[in-house]
């Protein structure tokens, strides 16, 4: 008996734990919104910048600057 009550027991909270964190996941995607695709990451075919390597830098100047920073443009030094 004891143990049908144990694994009743997991078995709800484990559901409960399924609910509620699929409902924080659609909150958070109705009410946060995605991150724009800036235009210097639009340009990387154009320059012949790596798309990735153009993300990565873009982040990493997010990352550092804690969003204060926005990267304009980005050339290729030669």
């Amino acid at each position: 008996m004891l143990m049908a009550v144990g694994m009743i027991t997991v078995f709800t909270i484990l559901a409960l734990i399924v609910i509620f964190g699929n409902i924080l996941i659609s909150l958070v995607n109705r009410y946060i919104p995605e991150t724009k695709v800036s235009a210097v990451i639009r340009s990387a075919t154009h320059t012949g910048i790596d798309p990735r390597k153009m993300v990565a830098i873009v982040s990493a100047v997010d990352v550092v600057t804690e969003g204060k920073a926005k990267v304009t443009s980005i050339t290729k030094a030669e």
